[in-house]
């Protein structure tokens, strides 16, 4: 397990306005916080060496850009070898339909969160990601029927 960062209250503080909104500027942040820009934008360098903050996204409605079907796909693999799991992963990190893959305890090896243009292009992905796919003993699909909650904030 890898050792958590020293994190201080500025630091949370920073983290949870970088959540929220990641252009906010050193100012803003620094301003609603009591810290200069400049001190705000060194702790953000460090947060980010550090790779507390991982990635800074843009989070785009995938309706607004013709990905309006969402999925969640359980998937049970036919054996649990490092090889074959190491190999699905792969796939499904570089398929653009998945929006995220979990390896997961329980009655299924992973779950995909997915997106597709409609029903036709969801068929395409499973035939391209899970069919064809020998080390898949069965999937299971729950249509999304809202979007209640999206998000990747973390609690800091």
């Amino acid at each position: 397990m890898a050792e958590e960062p020293l994190l201080d209250d500025f630091d949370r503080a920073i983290l949870r306005r970088v959540q929220r909104d990641a252009r906010a500027t050193g100012e803003d942040i620094g301003a609603a916080i009591g810290l200069s820009a400049a001190a705000v934008q060194r702790r953000l360098k460090r947060l980010r060496q550090l790779g507390v903050i991982a990635a800074e996204v843009a989070v785009v409605d995938p309706a607004a850009v013709g990905q309006a079907m969402g999925f969640i796909v359980g998937v049970e693999m036919e054996r649990e070898r490092a090889d074959v799991l190491d190999a699905f992963r792969r796939q499904a990190r570089t398929d653009p339909n998945v929006q995220q893959c979990y390896y997961v305890t329980g009655g299924t090896d992973f779950v995909l969160v997915v997106v597709a243009r409609d029903m036709a292009d969801f068929e395409a992905f499973t035939r391209r990601l899970l069919l064809e796919n020998e080390n898949i003993r069965r999937y299971t699909t729950n249509v999304v029927m809202a979007r209640d909650k999206v998000g990747l904030a973390v609690p800091v």
